[in-house]
């Protein structure tokens, strides 16, 4: 799958959320790379069944994350 959007903290600690149009997802395994406030086109798979602590969005395993156009860092 493939999703583009804006990097926000989530509402617990250590957790960011990737935030679309149509809904939030919960960024697993996104790198370090990976801040809040970044525009980023992210491939990865949803796990809506994984057990996480950050309580926000569905669970997306990410596989790639590439800076969208125009976004920051």
């Amino acid at each position: 799958m493939l999703v583009h959007g804006t990097v926000e903290r989530g509402v617990e600690p250590n957790c960011l959320v990737l935030v679309t149009d149509e809904q939030e997802y919960l960024l697993v395994n996104a790198g370090p790379e990976v801040r809040p406030g970044a525009r980023v086109v992210v491939r990865g798979t949803p796990e809506p069944d994984l057990v996480t602590t950050c309580m926000q969005g569905v669970p997306l395993v990410v596989d790639d994350v590439d800076l969208a156009e125009g976004g920051a860092t």
